[in-house]
């Protein structure tokens, strides 16, 4: 039965290609698979963005494609990452930046020096500006400094669950407008511009890693991370789904280490107490 209050919000759709039950079966599978809660308010857009893979399987509805779709892990997977958002942008939530830089990166430097290691993680990169502020932010406005430290043993994993976000983050290369958020001395040292485009330099991109990772499946890192950046995942997720992840990135974080989150998320649930806020959504796990 096709829920017509449904139908309302899709018109010139037939419900004898999308209907409520298409609908729910595709937020089920996308829940399952990512812990991405979609609302039925949301309906308008999975239309859009499964569509075209509907097409493009030669399907003439969305059930025939969601049969083909849990019988092909691929397809699935083409499926959850088609509804994934991947809007960031240069030194959002430019006051993580800001305390990485002040109260973070000069122990960080201390102990590469000391030939140490440093290891970072941005969960969920996305197209990866996230992923380079934080790294031009390490390596600084000192630029002999910044090669020594890109010199010494430090890593930064980059992971998203979309292939094509990871293969832009890797890429590295942005509309140069695009890096205006970003302090101007970072700029000069870590990036090379032809006039309308940016490219992340070389020094940066020698410490990153990109990897693809779903946040709900297997981990393969064992060690621990110095600083954890999720920043804007989380909002997609319901209440249990996030206080998973919250207590996954608490186990992998070093006693004294960081998680930054963003703005509206929270750190909740059994292992919030091993995390101490120390700043707008800005957490150090504690020593003990």
């Amino acid at each position: 039965m096709v829920d017509a209050a449904f139908l309302e919000d899709l018109p010139g759709i037939s419900p004898a290609v999308y209907g409520t039950a298409d609908f729910d079966a595709i937020a089920r599978l996308v829940y399952d698979e990512a812990g991405i809660v979609l609302a039925r308010g949301k309906a308008m857009l999975v239309y859009s963005r499964i569509a075209p893979l509907v097409r493009n399987s030669g399907c003439a509805t969305f059930s025939a494609y969601l049969e083909q779709v849990r019988a092909d892990p691929a397809e699935r997977m083409r499926t959850v990452t088609a509804l994934t958002t991947n809007h960031t942008f240069f030194y959002r939530e430019e006051h993580h930046f800001a305390h990485f830089a002040a109260e973070v990166r000069p122990d960080m430097v201390r102990r590469l020096e000391a030939g140490q290691p440093v290891r970072m993680w941005s969960a969920g990169c996305s197209s990866g500006e996230e992923t380079w502020s934080l790294v031009m932010t390490l390596l600084g406005s000192d630029l002999a400094e910044g090669r020594r430290i890109a010199g010494r043993d430090v890593l930064v994993l980059a992971s998203d669950i979309a292939p094509h976000a990871l293969t832009k983050a890797e890429a590295a290369r942005y509309e140069a407008k695009d890096l205006a958020p970003v302090p101007a001395a970072l700029v000069q040292n870590w990036t090379r511009s032809d006039g309308s485009h940016a490219e992340i330099g070389g020094e940066a991109r020698r410490i990153v890693r990109f990897r693809s990772l779903n946040l709900q499946g297997e981990w393969p890192m064992r060690g621990r991370f110095d600083v954890i950046f999720c920043r804007n995942v989380m909002i997609y997720f319901d209440l249990p789904t996030k206080e998973r992840l919250i207590q996954r990135f608490t186990q992998l974080i070093a006693p004294g280490g960081h998680l930054y989150i963003g703005h509206s998320e929270r750190a909740t649930g059994p292992a919030a107490a091993e995390l101490e806020l120390i700043g707008p959504t800005i957490y150090r796990r504690r020593n003990s």
